[in-house]
């Protein structure tokens, strides 16, 4: 095994020579044979150990485990504990993904810290197998079928290609020692179900099974490579970008022989899943939408408009009296004008002695209502502004107004307020600009 992972490295992994790396070590069979190897093999190893306290004083074993190896190789060792089951409770997620968004930020804390260029872990092609295996029970898109990726940014899987059986002989062939941990026998995990219960089955039907995985998981990557490449290509055809939203040409999207599929493409990154509904939106009412945790695809007309989710409506920003500038939350200017000029929709001009400091920016809310400039002084709600002219909830959830105490003077970039209008006989005019 050594011989063909030194092969493995210098034709596929090459860029790990010379570079620092992290290892992942557990004390289990696949991490301390992963130490072995790259420690045989001359690389500048350093060793990243997590006591999850899940397991009493068999965690603190394979620490201590792990700290006497580190010390008898003179390998730097990195220990941290965490209180995973009070982290999991917190962020209402199970044990299993509460110690691996844990681990995972740790080990991004220690490469930055220490200069360090990669991490390893130790999975192998049985780990690829039962990922394939737990994504294709629970549904998934092709990229759930192409097993753990081998390169992850900053994370390198070097030993995929080889099979548990792989690693456990070579364990026993250089008296390697590890820790059981005593957790992989029970079936309490739906990873552990398949790996005892599963993948010895599939092996009894194929005893080529690995080989053949392998060759699969090489087939399901080379499509998913084409279907991300034709993604990309349609991409330009169907969407177009506007400040932080993506405007999806349904029109467009229709023609494509399999819309869904792309949509997929386009939308899985950003958190969706209910995908049936989803679907579903390119023909749904106007104002329709679908949430993910952080982002939005509303339906709007002839488009479906993907945005983050909008920020907290509470917030107001105040201009005092004199200050000539604010960049936050728009970038607007204001100074005393010597006359009145025409306006537009991005320059107004107000009477400075009818305003109150200081101003303040702010959302707009239910109930609130302006006089809008040429209408004869009628006094109007800005929800039916809004509605007349034909904003949707994006657009209207954009919008910022300008206020004196709480009275609108202008709906930014929209319309000003017949209240505070500069006239020829105004003394003292303020012209206020969104730059």
């Amino acid at each position: 095994m050594l011989f063909e992972l030194k092969d493995h490295l210098n034709k596929k992994l090459h860029f790990l020579a010379g570079k620092k790396l992290l290892l992942a070590v557990s004390g289990g069979i696949d991490s301390m044979v992963l130490a072995h190897v790259f420690k045989e093999l001359g690389y500048d190893i350093h060793i990243a150990h997590c006591n999850f306290g899940l397991r009493a004083e068999e965690s603190d074993g394979d620490e201590q485990f792990i700290r006497d190896y580190a010390t008898g190789n003179n390998i730097k060792i990195f220990v941290t504990h965490f209180d995973t089951k009070a982290f999991a409770d917190d962020t209402k997620v199970s044990i299993q993904i509460a110690a691996r968004q844990l681990r995972y930020a740790w080990f991004n804390e220690l490469l930055d810290q220490n200069q360090l260029d990669y991490l390893l872990t130790a999975h192998h092609l049985d780990d690829s197998a039962e990922t394939f295996l737990i994504n294709f029970t629970r549904g998934t898109g092709l990229e759930g079928l192409t097993g753990i990726p081998q390169i992850n940014d900053r994370i390198v899987r070097p030993l995929l290609h080889f099979t548990r059986s792989n690693v456990e002989a070579y364990a026993i062939q250089n008296n390697i020692q590890w820790r059981e941990d005593s957790s992989n026998a029970s079936n309490k995990y739906l990873r552990n179900k398949i790996r005892h219960d599963v993948v010895p089955i599939l092996k009894e039907l194929n005893p080529s099974f690995a080989a053949s995985f392998l060759q699969t998981l090489t087939n399901l990557q080379q499509a998913q490579s084409l279907v991300q490449d034709a993604a990309v290509l349609v991409y330009k055809q169907v969407v177009t970008e506007e400040h932080n939203q993506k405007h999806f040409n349904i029109e467009q999207l229709k023609r494509l022989p399999n819309y869904t599929a792309y949509l997929y493409q386009w939308l899985s990154p950003f958190g969706f899943a209910a995908w049936d509904d989803i679907y579903a939106l390119a023909d749904a009412q106007s104002g329709k939408y679908i949430l993910s945790a952080n982002y939005r695809l509303l339906k709007d007309r002839n488009v479906l408009i993907l945005e983050p989710l909008s920020q907290d409506n509470s917030i107001v920003y105040e201009i005092s009296k004199g200050q000539e500038k604010v960049s936050v939350p728009l970038p607007i200017k204001f100074i005393i004008a010597e006359k009145l000029e025409n306006a537009t929709k991005n320059v107004i001009f107000v009477n400075n002695e009818l305003i109150k400091y200081p101003l303040n920016i702010r959302k707009w809310q239910d109930g609130d209502y302006f006089y809008p400039l040429g209408m004869n002084g009628q006094k109007k709600k800005l929800s039916k502004y809004f509605k007349d002219e034909k904003m949707s909830l994006s657009d209207k959830e954009n919008i910022w107004l300008l206020c004196s105490e709480n009275q609108v003077i202008w709906v930014i970039g929209k319309r000003a307020d017949n209240r505070f209008k500069a006239t020829e006989k105004t003394t003292q005019i303020l012209k206020i600009e969104v730059l």
